[in-house]
């Protein structure tokens, strides 16, 4: 795994185990030789997670929509920021310059770009690990759902156990190298569309 790419929020919350475990990650990663990609901003957790990367000299690529470069403030040090036209084209180029991904605490836009790529993943479009950092129990509620989700028959088990959780740094980076893409059946067919 050589670069992940980190969701997160562009605020800090309420608690600053948010920004702690945002800045460690950071470090860890950095620490693990691990590149950061991200999306560009120097606000929030993303801020935090980027400087815990330049903090140990790793290195840190920003992806940043034009229409947000004033709204969420393009982080000044990185290593590389791409500016894009688009939400969709900054969730394509972080795909394609990650190795896996990880959210963070967040809200609807980090949510939206984490199950996008969850489910592209579930769709065999990609076989890269994809993980919560469960900071504080953040997503408690959502783990609970997704379990109702396959209680409720709408999610296969095998489809649940892709997402990868831990409140542990270093375990859940553990978890994302040692990741093995289930091999599920191609479920749509043209004969169905």
């Amino acid at each position: 795994m050589k670069r992940v790419t980190v969701f997160c929020g562009s605020s800090f919350g309420t608690d600053d185990i948010y920004k702690s475990q945002a800045t460690l990650l950071g470090q860890t990663l950095a620490k693990q030789n691990i590149e950061l990609v991200y999306g560009g901003a120097n606000v929030g957790l993303m801020g935090a997670v980027a400087d815990g990367v330049l903090s140990e000299s790793g290195k840190v690529i920003g992806v940043l929509p034009n229409f947000l470069k004033s709204k969420e403030i393009a982080h000044e040090q990185l290593t590389e920021l791409i500016l894009v036209d688009s939400m969709h084209e900054r969730k394509t180029k972080m795909n394609e310059l990650c190795d896996g991904v990880i959210a963070l605490p967040g809200s609807f836009g980090t949510l939206e770009e984490f199950f996008e790529m969850l489910t592209w993943a579930q769709l065999g479009l990609h076989k890269k690990p994809i993980a919560i950092l469960n900071i504080d129990g953040f997503y408690d509620s959502l783990n609970d759902l997704i379990q109702t989700m396959v209680n409720k028959g709408f999610l296969k088990e095998v489809n649940q156990q892709m997402l990868l959780v831990s409140d542990n740094i270093d375990e859940l980076l553990d978890k994302m190298k040692n990741y093995v893409a289930p091999t599920v059946g191609k479920w749509i067919t043209k004969e169905t569309v």
